[in-house]
């Protein structure tokens, strides 16, 4: 009974070693050496600070600037201790209700675009996180982000199209643009 129990012991302090150190210590090597940018949270930095990243969205209000897609994470927006989804399905009356309040917060920002609004600005991600919007959502945002910096939207549309990722590979995935990069890139022009 006491070897059984010494063989269990060790057993459990060597498999611990094992998966709770040594496998752990490996994978972050690993990752460190093959994907260092990733490994370290894939952080945007400018003027040598992180100003965010890019798998993780932020949330912007202010009319100078192109807005991300809602978060449903809480207690805060884009808060990746809680990523999740609201898990309101479309019949959900309280779904009908965020996207009726936001479509209304989007025409009163913007009163003279008439356009529809596209989905991804007034219904949140899976994960609640995304950083990116499709370009339509962007294309929406460019009159009023002109008008609040006082540009042409040429010009506007130029810095959305330069922040545009197309498809993976060419068919995986839709294009896309990422907020936080074409925010300081509008930023960046306005030094």
């Amino acid at each position: 009974m006491l070897r059984l129990l010494l063989q269990s012991v060790l057993c459990l302090a060597v498999l611990t070693i094992l998966t709770g150190l040594v496998y752990p210590l490996v994978v972050t090597g690993m990752a460190e050496w093959a994907f260092p940018h990733q490994a370290h949270g894939s952080l945007i930095t400018q003027d040598g600070r992180a100003a965010g990243s890019q798998i993780i969205g932020q949330a912007f209000s202010d009319p100078r600037y192109f807005w991300s897609r809602p978060s449903a994470t809480t207690p805060m927006p884009y808060n990746a201790a809680s990523s999740g989804g609201s898990n309101l399905g479309p019949t959900n009356p309280d779904l009908g209700k965020q996207v009726k309040e936001r479509v209304e917060a989007l025409r009163a920002a913007d009163t003279g675009n008439t356009r529809p609004v596209p989905v991804d600005l007034v219904t949140a991600s899976g994960s609640g996180l995304d950083p990116d919007i499709s370009p339509a959502a962007a294309e929406f945002q460019v009159p009023r982000v002109a008008r609040a910096r006082g540009l042409a939207e040429s010009v506007v549309r130029d810095l959305v199209s330069a922040h545009t990722s197309p498809r993976f590979l060419g068919v995986l995935g839709e294009p896309r643009v990422s907020v936080l990069q074409l925010n300081l890139a509008l930023d960046e022009r306005a030094r």
